[in-house]
């Protein structure tokens, strides 16, 4: 096993594998530098995720391509991502932090500038692909880099500035794109990410240093090739449920078969991974969920990711389809709670990190379930000044549970699940995302063929508020987490 670590890029001595680094008390310069530098890196390929959403419309007529073909610029890049995610374990744990992040951004800033230049669908399509590989890299990169560098005492104030790439990026997409369309063609939007993923990938080659360790782990093949029928199939069967939103009612034979085949990789990913776990060599290791903190954590993170994309899916539908707003006015409508979460991602960061998860889990969810079951009552007259109040108070719910869910989750994990902890996170994420929007807009399109949008809308929402529930009584069970390992709990 060789082991790498920067000079003073943590400002700890190599430790034996598999124990506790003595953490600092303050973090070193280099440290905050790798920090940032991920962190603006995160934000704009999280940012580049929901950019197309909006954009769809206008691909159609420019592509000429009918909209089953062109929503997999969209599919496409949740099915990479979804794929790719479960092997970032093994390959944090394979090469260097900073081989991983040139790898990203490389990726990331090489499939902009092919999606810039696209003379076609198809082109256009690969670049995605090709852009949604270094996307899935990069969060799991980030968490892992954090749990290595910050103190136990300041995770929380840093993971509250995670908050914002994961927030706040994908709520300005469609408002980012918006603006865009209003005045450029479809190109510029990605015109506009390229200097910037570009500048990232610059400095981080210039100013990134190595951190952790890096093992010689064997590749297992079949858990690689696992990954494709068992999250690409979740996903795809979802997204096709999903996405049938002009009142077709219930999941087709496609979605169907997609989805039996996901279960059925999933079982036999699981089960290969367990197998694995013997010889030391799973490609997602899951003895993280023997630690009860993060397997709370990483349930409520579920239902709140089922919450938020239900609620990102279904108001601009709203808006849009039964008040009639233009997808620039819908952008503006939304922009208010993204940036709220975002802004308020670092305080509540610095609170988690005084008064601990309990009372900002369990203030999160309520706030949740109240603003979901408010948007149950919609119709087609309230103001759109309540709808902007209620989705800023629905996103002061959702950063309340993100910070501590993700911190109290990955805290007690021992170094060498850091990087299989943040992956499982990462992969959960993606699943949740796809099943809350499957389920909701299925329920939103089959109650609108029968009764009219206003009242999909509602059983929509109502559905929301009934899962939200679950994140109450997961909130209640969230505890300060110390240390490594099992042996430490709840204190």
């Amino acid at each position: 096993m060789s082991t790498e670590v920067s000079p003073n890029a943590s400002g700890q001595s190599v430790q034996a594998p598999g124990t506790k680094p003595a953490a600092p008390e303050k973090m070193s310069r280099e440290s905050v530098t790798v920090i940032s530098t991920l962190l603006v890196a995160t934000f704009v390929v999280i940012l580049n995720e929901t950019i197309m959403n909006v954009a769809l419309q206008r691909l159609m007529v420019e592509l000429q391509v009918d909209a089953p073909t062109v929503q997999w610029l969209s599919t496409g890049f949740m099915l990479t991502m979804a794929v790719v995610i479960p092997t970032t374990g093994f390959i944090l744990q394979s090469l260097s932090t900073r081989a991983v992040f040139m790898l990203a951004m490389g990726l990331f800033a090489g499939g902009t500038a092919l999606a810039a230049v696209a003379p076609g669908f198809e082109i256009l399509l690969l670049a995605r692909i090709v852009q949604a590989g270094g996307t899935a890299i990069m969060l799991p990169l980030l968490m892992t880099t954090i749990l290595t560098l910050v103190p136990l005492a300041k995770r929380g104030a840093v993971m509250g500035n995670v908050s914002i790439a994961i927030s706040v990026a994908p709520a300005m997409g469609p408002t980012v794109s918006g603006l865009i369309l209003e005045h450029f063609t479809w190109r510029f939007m990605f015109v506009f990410v390229l200097p910037v993923a570009l500048a990232a990938l610059a400095i981080g080659a210039k100013y990134l240093t190595n951190i952790g360790e890096t093992e010689k782990t064997k590749l297992d093949a079949l858990s690689v090739v696992l990954t494709v029928p068992a999250f690409g199939g979740l996903v795809y069967g979802l997204s096709q449920i999903g996405g049938g939103h002009g009142g077709q009612a219930g999941p087709g034979p496609v979605a169907i078969t997609a989805l039996v085949i996901g279960v059925a990789g999933l079982t036999a990913f699981v089960l290969r991974q367990l197998r694995l776990q013997k010889a030391e060599a799973p490609l997602l290791d899951l003895r993280a969920f023997k630690i009860r903190m993060f397997t709370v954590s990483v349930l409520l993170m579920v239902v709140a990711m089922m919450a938020l994309f239900g609620g990102v899916i279904l108001l601009p539908l709203y808006l849009q389809e039964v008040r009639g707003l233009g997808s620039l006015e819908t952008g503006l409508a939304l922009l208010p709670g993204g940036l709220a979460m975002g802004l308020l991602g670092p305080v509540i960061g610095r609170l988690f990190d005084k008064v601990g998860p309990l009372p900002l889990t369990v203030t999160g969810s309520i706030l949740m379930v109240v603003a979901l079951w408010q948007f149950s009552m919609l119709d087609a007259g309230t103001s759109i000044a309540w709808i902007v109040t209620l989705h800023v108070g629905l996103s002061f719910g959702l950063a309340l549970l993100f910070t501590p869910a993700f911190t109290t989750g990955l805290n007690p994990l021992p170094p060498h699940l850091y990087s299989h902890g943040s992956a499982i996170m990462s992969t959960t994420q993606q699943v949740a995302g796809a099943a809350g929007t499957a389920l909701l807009v299925s329920i939103f399109a089959v109650v609108s063929a029968a009764s009219g949008l206003v009242a999909g809308m509602s059983a929509a929402f109502l559905t929301a508020t009934v899962i939200a529930l679950a994140a109450v009584v997961l909130s209640a069970m969230m505890r300060k987490t110390e240390g490594d390992g099992p042996a430490h709990g709840a204190h």
